[in-house]
């Protein structure tokens, strides 16, 4: 399946274990954009869900190397292509 055959789904839609790469960002410009950007959330960027909180957000997320705590209205800014879940 190429990548762009593969449904999307927004980063706060993800259960945990699942993976996805990021297609693109919602609000780009915005200053919410701009800082989920230069965090490593850009387009390519393969993206893992590692572990929610308790109550549901935050989530704790794994990109690049790094693991980044968002809340799920920052989360659902970030589309991704994705496979399936789980892995």
């Amino acid at each position: 399946m190429t990548p762009t055959s593969l449904p999307e789904a927004t980063l706060a839609a993800l259960p945990v274990g699942a993976h996805g790469v990021v297609d693109h960002l919602v609000g780009r410009d915005e200053p919410i954009g701009a800082r989920l950007a230069s965090l490593g959330f850009l387009p390519g960027t393969e993206v893992r869900v590692v572990r929610r909180a308790p109550l549901g957000d935050p989530t704790i997320y794994e990109l690049r190397g790094t693991r980044l705590c968002l809340r799920s209205t920052e989360a659902r800014r970030v589309v991704l292509l994705v496979e399936g879940t789980g892995s």
